[in-house]
């Protein structure tokens, strides 16, 4: 048994699966994410960044995990012996996994839009700020 859980995919650390990843990053706010301080461009810049590159990641994890669900239901036969109801069962429950993976690259590239319009937004404040910096 990892954490009660019982399914023995635990790892070093003895936390189980997928939630070990994300808290290994020391001083992170909250799992692989920086802390929310956008005190200045660079931290808004890494932030949103940090977001992307996370939700990327979990969007092609969760793709591959609807897939490998899809492929392995398939596999369990039909109770009633339908021909391709295993197949169509297999997909609809599938589905709904593939909608998550959907939705995460939805949240990795309006990330990366938070950003070019925090540029766009506030580019005179930016230019102003590095301006500023180079005089010194």
């Amino acid at each position: 048994k990892v954490n009660g859980r019982g399914n023995g995919s635990g790892n070093r650390s003895g936390n189980s699966g997928a939630g070990a990843r994300w808290s290994e990053n020391p001083g992170a706010g909250s799992g692989a994410l920086p802390a929310p301080e956008f005190t200045s461009p660079a931290q808004v810049r890494d932030y949103c960044n940090s977001v992307r590159a996370a939700m990327a990641m979990l969007a092609f994890e969760l793709a591959m995990g609807a897939e490998i669900m899809k492929a392995t239901l398939s596999q369990v036969p039909d109770p009633e012996g339908r021909v391709g109801a295993s197949r169509v069962r297999a997909w609809k429950v599938a589905r709904k996994l593939s909608k998550s993976a959907d939705a995460a690259l939805d949240a990795a590239k309006n990330a990366a839009a938070t950003y070019a319009a925090f540029q766009r937004e506030y580019e005179e404040e930016i230019n102003r700020v590095r301006v500023h910096a180079r005089r010194r």
